[in-house]
């Protein structure tokens, strides 16, 4: 599949607010979080930090943010529309993502953080290289959850598979 990223616009940030996804990973709809939902349908993020993601038919398939904390980290966050999920796009999309990034902002490495009973994303950002680097608790979605932050250090020269 060919993901083509642009800056996110309000009917792509609109659509992506209600995919709900099956449980566990619910956890993930973006109206579990009121916070979250307001900074995600906030325009100026739009054009700063959020990226839709379409496939080669135009289909928006997914986004990914980026925050860039200093010269050398930036921190990733992802979604893959929920029809999409657990079929084995998830490295795919998650290598482009990190080659767009690189592109971008040229980080000396990448972070995210995922709630650790995930899992399936755990072994997918393992597969691109990511490496655990410490868990801790978050609230969020009305409650405290168990988070981890993974690292993934750029090497020189690098470059990821389209």
């Amino acid at each position: 599949m060919l993901f083509t990223f642009k800056p996110m616009n309000e009917s792509d940030a609109r659509a992506i607010v209600t995919w709900h996804y099956d449980p566990p990973y619910d956890f993930y709809d973006m109206d579990q979080d009121p916070d979250d939902l307001a900074e995600f349908l906030n325009p100026q993020s739009w054009q700063e930090t959020n990226y839709s993601v379409s496939d080669e038919q135009g289909q928006l398939v997914g986004f990914f943010s980026f925050t860039l904390y200093d010269a050398t980290t930036l921190e990733i966050g992802l979604g893959l529309r929920p029809d999409l999920t657990g079929k084995g796009l998830g490295i795919s999309f998650l290598q482009v993502g990190l080659a767009f990034g690189r592109s971008k902002f040229t980080p000396a490495c990448f972070v995210l953080r995922v709630a650790t009973f995930n899992t399936r994303a755990i072994r997918t950002y393992e597969r691109a290289g990511f490496k655990p680097l410490q868990t801790y608790m978050q609230h969020t979605n009305g409650g405290e959850y168990e988070f981890l932050r993974m690292i993934r250090q750029e090497k020189p020269n690098s470059t990821e598979p389209h």
